[in-house]
Parts: C-alpha cells; sequence; structure tokens
C-alpha cells in the first residue's frame, strides 16, 4: 500500500487588497458565472521564505453562484532574505471558495466572516528568479485561506 502523502509547513501570507471591481457577466462560449477582479495592493510572506507581496496583482474571479467562486490570483513576491535578497517569486494561485449565500453576500459586501464558515482552498504554483528557490517548482502544494474586508490570508503547505 503506498503511503498518503504528508503537508510540510511552507508559507504564511497576508496579501492587502482594494475595492473590487464588477466586471459583470460573462456571456458567449462557455460562459458560467460573472467577472469579478481584485486589485492587490501589497502584503508580506514569511516561512521558507520571507518578504513582501508587491502591488500590481490581481485575484481574477468567476462567480459561478451565489454560493461559489473560481479564484485565479496572480502576484509577484519580492525576498528580502539574507540568501537572496531581491530574489522574486510569481505566484498564480487557483482556489475554490465556496460558503451560503448569506456569507457570501457578507463578504461582497466587505463585511466580517467568521473563516470558519468558508471553504477556501488553494493550489498555488510558483516561478522563480533564484537557482536555491528551485525547490519551490519541483513540489506539489496546497494552501487554505480566508477573505478579511481588506485582506486575504493563506497559509500554503508543501505535499510530501
Amino acid at each position: 500500500m503506498l503511503a498518503a502523502p504528508t503537508l510540510e509547513p511552507a508559507l504564511e501570507l497576508t496579501v492587502h487588497v482594494a475595492t473590487p471591481i464588477e466586471a459583470g457577466d460573462v456571456v458567449g462560449l462557455n460562459s458560467r458565472g460573472r467577472r469579478r477582479i481584485i486589485p492587490i495592493t501589497g502584503g508580506t510572506v514569511s516561512g521558507r521564505i520571507n518578504g513582501r507581496v508587491m502591488a500590481g496583482g490581481a485575484d481574477f474571479q468567476l462567480v459561478v453562484s451565489a454560493t461559489s467562486a473560481d479564484l485565479d490570483a496572480r502576484y509577484l513576491l519580492q525576498l528580502d532574505d539574507t540568501e537572496w535578497a531581491g530574489a522574486h517569486v510569481f505566484v498564480q494561485n487557483r482556489a475554490l471558495r465556496r460558503g451560503s449565500p448569506e456569507d457570501i453576500a457578507r463578504l461582497v459586501r466587505g463585511e466580517p466572516v467568521d473563516p470558519a464558515a468558508i471553504y477556501f482552498r488553494c493550489a498555488p504554483t510558483f516561478e522563480v528568479s533564484h537557482p536555491a528557490l528551485a525547490w519551490m517548482t519541483e513540489s506539489l502544494f496546497i494552501g487554505t485561506g480566508a477573505r478579511f474586508p481588506d485582506r486575504v490570508e493563506m497559509r500554503f503547505f508543501r505535499v510530501a
């Protein structure tokens, strides 16, 4: 029998966000929801790497129902670790977020919601600019997150 994979804590992120842009219903071939874009304004990363989330990224959400959204966040980290200071990590984080219609409506209005009431799981991938960070591209990662009015907090785990 094959052993079940284990999860190794890897990163903790706080990603600050601006007011969502409601881009409207998607129409045409393969249409399945409403597009929402959430600008990323900064933040921090800590754990096996340390640094900041740079402004300029965004979360390109497709809201598929009153309870569920397909998330695709893309942003850049700039590291301040002595070993690779100034190195960059590009993050693409695909996620699924769902909750009751009432809790999701509260999130959309910018109101706080207990993170335990929302299912928020993600699968980040990375591009790195320093050879010592290649380990980030050679493993799978999964994570969990919570949305707050001004930020998203996430924990990423390496699947060992």
